[in-house]
């Protein structure tokens, strides 16, 4: 009797609810200070008026021949695009290299065609494009 009455009186408890949270609170505290005191420390540091020199737009360290807001021709924000829509679509890639390395190999079939079909999509997809005239600058 006695030896089970000193077990139960042992018995610690870790802390209460609010210990339980402690670490996100702490994360939370860092995740709102680390963008916002750059912001307000680059507020004060900064200078109150920029000289002649550094409003003019940068362009590689050449003297600019035009104004900063000419028009680009539609060409560049179609590269762009497609550059985005490949880049974004070969990342599905490297997920699919994982798990078809993994150990378990009862899809192995199944996911070797998916790729190959979706590899064909893109294939297709860039076979158009370039057939558009949409990849070249000229």
């Amino acid at each position: 009797m006695l030896l089970l009455q000193a077990t139960t009186t042992t018995a610690h408890t870790v802390g209460g609810p609010s210990t339980a949270y402690l670490p996100v609170m702490v994360f939370f505290v860092f995740a709102v200070i680390f963008p916002v005191l750059p912001l307000v420390l680059g507020r004060f540091l900064r200078p109150w008026k920029y000289g002649k020199d550094k409003m003019r737009p940068y362009e590689c360290g050449i003297d600019p021949e035009t104004s900063a807001h000419d028009r680009f021709t539609v060409r560049y924000y179609i590269v762009a695009m497609l550059f985005l829509i490949f880049d974004v679509e070969t990342i599905f890639l490297l997920p699919w290299a994982i798990i078809f390395m993994g150990d378990d190999f009862s899809f192995t079939k199944f996911a070797l065609i998916e790729m190959f079909v979706f590899i064909g999509i893109l294939v297709v997809g860039y076979y158009y494009a370039w057939r558009k005239g949409a990849l070249e600058w000229a």
